[in-house]
C-alpha cells in the first residue's frame, strides 16, 4: 500500500465525518494510547484524530471513556466517526479496521515466590488470571486459554492483588508501572500475545475506510506515529510495520 494518502474528496469527508465534525472515540484507560483527562485528553490517538480532522476539513470532538469495553460500546451505541482499539474478531464484526499503527506487549504479572517461570506456565490447571473485562488482551485470553481460569474485574491487576490470584494479565507498560509499586510481585519475561491497535469507523463506510487505512499507513510510515509516541513519553511502544 502506498505511504501517502489520496486527496480528500466531498464523499470521503461525508463518510467519515457525516455531521460536519469529526467525532473520536477515546479510550483513557490504555496508558500508551492517550493520557490526560475527558476534558484534555492528549497523546498519540488525540494527535492522530487531529491531523484527520485538519485534512478532512472539519472541527474533532472526542468523547473519552474509562477503557477499551466502554470505548467500543460508546463507538457502537453513539455512532461516532472513528476508534482506537486493538483488533478483535468480535469488534471486527461492528468496526472496519485499518492496520495496526502501534505493536504492545500483553504480559503477564505474578507473585515474586510463584512457581509459575514462563508464559506456557500460566495456562495451567488451578490457575487464576486477572484481566480487565472486555480489554483486548481479555477477549483475546477468552478464545486461547486451555486449562487456567480467567477473572474478569474492572481492574484486572486490583483483583489479582485483593483476591491473591496466581497471575494478572494486561499491556506491558500499564502491568511495569504496577509492578514498581508492588514489592511482591514481578513481570514475567516474555509475552502471551501481541496487541495490535488500530484505527476504525463505522461498519459500511466503506470509502471513509478506504482513505482511513491509508491515512495510517502514512501517518506511520512519516515518522508521525513515532513522535507522536515520543512526545507523551511512550518510547517502549512499536510503531507497526506496513499494512
Amino acid at each position: 500500500m502506498s505511504s501517502v494518502s489520496p486527496a480528500v474528496t466531498p464523499d470521503i469527508v461525508k463518510s467519515l465525518a457525516p455531521t460536519g465534525t469529526l467525532r473520536a472515540t477515546i479510550n483513557l484507560g490504555n496508558m500508551v494510547l492517550a493520557q490526560g483527562t475527558p476534558d484534555a485528553p492528549r497523546g498519540v490517538t488525540v494527535d492522530l484524530a487531529r491531523e484527520l480532522a485538519r485534512r478532512l476539513g472539519v472541527p474533532v470532538t472526542f468523547t473519552c471513556f474509562p477503557g477499551a469495553g466502554e470505548a467500543f460500546e460508546g463507538f457502537h451505541t453513539q455512532g461516532l466517526d472513528i476508534v482506537f482499539l486493538a483488533i478483535e474478531p468480535v469488534r471486527a464484526e461492528q468496526v472496519e479496521f485499518t492496520a495496526p499503527y502501534v505493536i504492545i506487549e500483553g504480559v503477564y504479572m505474578v507473585w515474586k515466590d510463584s512457581p509459575l517461570k514462563t508464559v506456557a506456565d500460566v495456562d495451567r490447571e488451578g490457575v487464576r488470571i486477572g484481566a480487565t473485562r472486555r480489554a483486548a488482551y481479555e477477549l483475546y485470553l477468552t478464545r486461547t486459554l486451555k486449562h487456567a481460569t480467567l477473572v474478569r474485574a474492572d481492574d484486572g491487576i486490583a483483583a489479582f492483588v485483593e483476591q491473591k490470584l496466581e497471575a494478572a494479565a494486561g499491556i506491558k507498560q500499564a502491568v511495569v508501572a504496577h509492578a514498581k509499586a508492588l514489592p511482591d510481585v514481578r513481570v514475567m519475561d516474555g509475552r502471551f500475545m501481541e496487541i495490535r491497535q488500530a484505527m476504525g469507523t463505522q461498519k459500511g463506510r466503506t470509502v471513509g475506510s478506504t482513505y482511513l487505512r491509508a491515512f495510517v499507513e502514512e501517518m506511520k510510515a512519516s515518522g508521525f506515529v513515532a513522535e507522536a509516541l515520543k512526545r507523551s513519553n511512550q518510547p517502549d511502544a512499536s510503531v507497526a510495520p506496513p499494512g
